[in-house]
């Protein structure tokens, strides 16, 4: 009996020990599981993101915005500069009447700024371009894919374009107000977080949203006749060419086209944002900045700033096109 006692105890304890060890195994084994599964799963839910049309285009849209915008921010800015008062007198001898000029207004930034004073501004723009452009472009294939089937018609892709940049615009409006006044010369904000602390405390935060209404009637018509312009001149283009080498070309050349005609139309909506922006202590509603350009300055007022502007948006929209449109073909859109 008593050499049967140990025997019966080893024998009662060896199953407990393997129970034990069979689920310690188990349970490490389900904790390996797990960790092997997590690589699996964030890779699942990238795909499953990147695999999406709209963040297609978002990126498609970001990536052509930053290109255009760090090629054509000198544009920009010469364009404001021309808009804003200050570049209105003029230091030399002709009586000022070229002060206010283009290329004047370019070299008057170098000698007092150097070279790269043109490019002053350059993050706020890149803040509202980047993802403006791409929120533009992703909320635009959206809409189409929504409400159109194949290609808009005239006026649904003025629709589109409309709501697309509305929405844009809305949205990125304080750093739109930021930009401006980087550009102008006017204020000497030292960076992005005193710009907008400055702005908050002496004007609150209505500051921030200076000029929405003529950013809005400037942005919004210009994006919507952009893209009808461009729609109906590729239209006119056999598809034979369109599917070619020539493709990027032609593409570049239908977004010039249309930005020459959409720049035209919005200009004046255009100068009265910027005086909006500028002097908001000055100008404290739509109608007044109206009223004022017109009578110190007379229709041709409305025009001021319109060839940089011009070539700028213009460039800017048919490069930002141009790379959108190989892009999302390289991503199986078209």
């Amino acid at each position: 009996m008593h050499g049967e006692a140990p025997h019966h105890k080893s024998s009662t304890t060896t199953p407990n020990s393997s129970s034990s060890s069979s689920s310690s195994s188990s349970s490490s084994s389900v904790k390996v599981l797990l960790v092997s599964q997590e690589p699996k799963t964030k890779m699942a839910v990238f795909d499953a993101v990147t695999v999406s049309p709209l963040v297609k285009s978002f990126l498609a849209g970001s990536f052509s915005g930053t290109c255009s915008t760090i090629l054509f921010q000198p544009l920009d800015l010469v364009k404001t500069r021309i808009q804003t008062a200050i570049t209105l007198p003029s230091g030399g001898s002709n009586g000022g009447s070229g002060s206010v000029g283009m290329l004047a207004t370019a070299g008057r930034v170098v000698r007092n700024e150097r070279l790269f004073g043109l490019w002053k501004g350059m993050t706020p723009s890149i803040l509202r371009c980047v993802p403006g452009v791409g929120l533009y472009f992703s909320s635009l294939s959206w809409l189409k894919t929504t409400f159109c089937e194949g290609q808009p018609g005239p006026l649904q892709a003025v629709g589109l374009g409309v709501a697309a940049r509305t929405l844009t615009g809305v949205t990125l409006i304080p750093i739109t107000v930021i930009k401006t006044r980087y550009e102008s010369g006017v204020y000497t904000y030292s960076s992005m977080r005193e710009a907008v602390c400055t702005i908050y405390m002496k004007e609150g935060p209505r500051g921030l949203t200076r000029g929405l209404l003529a950013t809005l009637l400037r942005d919004a018509p210009f994006s919507g006749l952009y893209l009808m312009f461009y729609t109906q001149t590729k239209r006119h283009i056999p598809l034979r060419y369109m599917d070619s080498n020539l493709s990027p070309a032609l593409h570049f050349t239908c977004g010039v086209v249309a930005g020459l005609l959409a720049s035209a139309v919005t200009q004046p909506f255009d100068v009265v944002k910027t005086k909006m922006q500028l002097y908001p202590h000055k100008f404290t509603s739509f109608h007044q900045a109206v009223v004022y350009v017109n009578h110190k300055y007379g229709p041709r007022g409305y025009f001021k700033g319109l060839v940089p502007r011009m070539l700028r948006r213009t460039l800017m929209a048919a490069m930002a096109w141009t790379v959108y449109e190989q892009i999302t073909k390289s991503f199986g859109l078209k």
